[in-house]
């Protein structure tokens, strides 16, 4: 069986690019944009490289409900196991009608969704979201009992701050 077919790839060299190293896709093929310097086993190097950055970054931007609530399994594991099935949701999806807030849960359903501007966001502030709407199925006000749960979250006041900075720039309230 064939792997993934890799990408028709094309080479772009400059002579006033120094140091950057930059890619993009190009409809079916990617270009790579090196300085004109870079010797062969440089640019071979960079190629992969960029290839590997544009999968990571197309991978987070594709994620699935299925993946929501695989990523959900894993939190629940490792920060809510003493909750048992009480922090457990029957879906977590995401939804292109949530502008004003990052996610929302409903108790009585154990339904999660979150907004899908998350879906090129770090790992680590999705977790976080996620993280604060599974801590609504157990606790489904925002009381000290709540943040305790949420706090449990290793990264959970520097997810804060970056979604703080992102709704500033956004100018959102």
């Amino acid at each position: 069986m064939a792997g993934p077919r890799k990408p028709v790839v094309e080479v772009r060299r400059s002579q006033r690019r120094r140091r950057t190293v930059s890619a993009y896709r190009d409809g079916e093929r990617v270009v790579v944009l090196i300085p004109d310097q870079f010797s062969r086993a440089e640019e071979s190097e960079w190629v992969d490289r960029m290839l590997a950055r544009l999968a990571a970054r197309e991978g987070r931007l594709t994620r699935s409900d299925a993946g929501l609530l695989d990523r959900a399994a894993r939190l629940i594991k490792l920060y809510l196991t003493d909750y048992g099935d009480q922090a457990v949701p029957a879906s977590v999806r995401w939804v292109t009608n949530q502008n004003g807030r990052w996610g929302s849960c409903t108790p009585a359903d154990r339904s999660i969704r979150l907004s899908q501007r998350l879906q090129d966001m770090p790992d680590w502030v999705l977790d976080y979201v996620l993280m604060h709407e599974l801590a609504h199925l157990i606790v489904p006000s925002h009381n000290a009992q709540f943040w305790a749960l949420v706090g449990r979250y290793p990264r959970t006041e520097r997810a804060r701050g970056y979604l703080e900075g992102v709704a500033a720039v956004s100018g959102a309230p």
